[in-house]
Formats: structure tokens, sequence, C-alpha cells
């Protein structure tokens, strides 16, 4: 959700010394090997994009305040306070800030919007207070990356990513470490991800998605093992080398490997949303090409094409057949191959 642009504007060129973060959203293109048939559980694959953006600034202040200005619904507003009084306490850094929150992404749509509220909340803190402290220790301070370190990586780094899982084996009883970063490669610049919203929708989070991760029967050994081959010799050649036709291929295929194994716990649908299924599939049904599915838990969908006017065209062929249900809104965006920006107005003075 966004302020009203001139509002946004004027918080921007407000003179009072700040520190501002800008966070990219991202999309989480499935887990490797959520049941852990080789020790280590999730290990993720996911791409960071441009057009959705979590922004937050600090400044000093008598006692600790969070506002939005309207631009988010009163549980953000809440767990960023707690983001706060937890950086805080980790830090040992009481003096009083004012966090304001002028931009969130879509809470529980499949764009990671818990964890890069915190981690925007957390690099500004450190900015602030000049912390030499890492994203994932960040995240650990937090409680981010329990499953995913997509989300943690794409912060600092943008691109396509692949992480390893959180650290430790199964039934080890040791914490887990956040999960490593194996590979990034940049998204051709040419490639477009056609975003499919449908708010009317949410996707699971908390521990509604813990439990059904729970529920579900273990993802059986060969098909965790044909994600990762996919991911290994299609996707990150595919995106490395610019050809799309791989890629493409690779996503798809793990995605409808992925969406009947988590079906059970979404109405026994591979989408939350099914409106946003019908188009996806449709998509991938038309003959473009697209790679296509599911981010995270939804509702959000999603259509990779190799340009620009081959994402906008897809999207024009979608409302002639009158497949664009009224309740979605569709974005033709970029892949973002950097991270996160910090904007310190004291470093100006």
């Amino acid at each position: 959700m966004d302020m009203s642009q001139p509002a946004l504007e004027a918080l921007r060129a407000d003179a009072t010394p700040s520190v501002t973060l800008r966070a990219p959203g991202r999309l989480h293109l499935g887990f490797l090997d959520p049941a852990a048939s080789l020790g280590r559980r999730f290990g993720s694959l996911g791409l960071v994009i441009d057009g959705f953006e979590t922004e937050v600034a600090l400044s000093a202040a008598n006692a600790n305040q969070v506002s939005a200005s309207g631009v988010a619904e009163h549980a953000e507003i809440g767990r960023a306070g707690a983001h706060l009084q937890r950086l805080q306490q980790h830090s040992g850094r009481h003096a009083p800030l004012h966090l304001t929150l002028l931009r969130v992404l879509p809470a529980h749509a499949g764009f990671g919007s818990g964890t890069q509220l915190a981690l925007s909340i957390g690099r500004a803190f450190a900015q602030w207070h000049g912390l030499d402290v890492t994203t994932p220790a960040l995240a650990q301070w937090l409680g981010r990356g329990a499953r995913s370190g997509i989300g943690i990586a794409g912060f600092d780094h943008g691109g396509l990513l692949v992480d390893g899982g959180p650290g430790g084996s199964v039934g080890s009883g040791r914490e887990a470490a956040p999960a490593p970063l194996l590979a990034r490669v940049p998204l051709p610049e040419a490639w477009r991800i056609l975003v499919v919203q449908d708010d009317t929708q949410r996707g699971l989070s908390g521990a509604d998605e813990r439990d059904a991760i729970a529920t579900l029967a273990p993802l059986p050994r060969p098909l965790a093992a044909d994600i990762c081959h996919q991911v290994l010799m299609r996707v990150l050649p595919g995106a490395a080398c610019a050809e799309f036709a791989p890629f493409a291929a690779g996503i798809s295929h793990i995605q409808q490997l992925l969406g009947a194994h988590f079906a059970p716990a979404q109405g026994g649908s591979a989408y939350t949303s099914a409106a946003v299924g019908r188009l996806i599939e449709w998509i991938g049904a038309a003959g473009h090409g697209a790679a296509v599915g599911q981010s995270s838990w939804g509702p959000t969908g999603f259509a990779i094409l190799p340009s620009q006017a081959q994402a906008e065209a897809v999207v024009e062929s979608a409302r002639a057949a009158a497949v664009v249900a009224a309740s979605l809104s569709l974005k033709i965006v970029a892949g973002r191959n950097h991270g996160a920006t910090v904007i310190d107005s004291r470093r100006a003075r």
C-alpha cells in the first residue's frame, strides 16, 4: 500500500536528519527439498523484482514513535514497533527514534513483506548508529529466515538466487543458522515479469504456514532431485546465458511439481486464488512459452517473458480472451539485480 505521491514526496523532502531505506520485493519460486530427503531442509529459489518496495525512514525523537500516515495496516505498525524495540535490546542502543513507514509490500501475498520490513528497519537502525552488523545477523535478531534465505540474500544482492536451506540437519538439536547463498545470477535486462495480484485473498503465514507444512506428506526424494536438476541445469544456466526457453521450462516444471505438492494446503489447487490460477494456467497453455507459477503461498502469480513487448502482448491477449477477472491487478516489472538502497541525509550536511 502506498501513500499519495505528494504526501510521500513531502516526507522525503523533510529537512529533519534521517536515514531512509528502500528494499525490494521478491518472488519465491520454490523450495528445493522441503522434506529434507538428504537431511537438510528447504533450500529455495527466488527472484528479486522491481516495482514493489518497502521504504522506511528513521529520525531522532524524544520517545520511540512509529507512524505510517495511512500507508499500512495497524498490524504493520505494531510489528515495526516490536522490531525497533528488539533492535535496541540486542544492540544496547536505546536512544529514542521516530520510525516512519513510507511504503510497505502487500502482506501475506508472496512478496516477502515481513522479512523486507524487518530488514529495512534493521539496516536503517544499524546505519543510524554506525553498527557493523551483517544482514543475516539482523535477520536472526528479528526472527526472520527460519525457512528461506531468499529475502535476506535478495535484500543485499538482488538477482536470481538459490540458497541452501537453514543450517543444521533435521533432528540435530542445534539452532538453525541462516540459509547460505549458493548462487546468484543477474536476470537478463530485457526479461520481464508479469505480476498478477488478487487483493481479495491472502496466502498462509506464521502458525498457519507452519501447520500446513507439518501436515503435508513428505515430498518424495526423486521429485526433490528433479527440482534440483531443473535449477542447476536449466534455470541458472538459462538466466546466465540469456537462454529463455530452458529457463522458462525449468521454472514452470518446478512450479508444477510444487503446486501439486502444496495443493492439499490450498484447497486442492496449485493456486491460492482461483482467479489468479485461471489466468496463469491460461498463459501457460496459450503457447507464449512463459515461465509461470505462484510465489510462495500466493495469492500472487507470475509469468516471466523474454521482453516487454511479449509481456504486453500476453496481457492484451488475456484481456481479449476475458480471462482477467475484475479482482485482479496486473503489473509488468523488470528483475532487480541490486539490493536495498540507503540514503543518510546526515552525511550531506
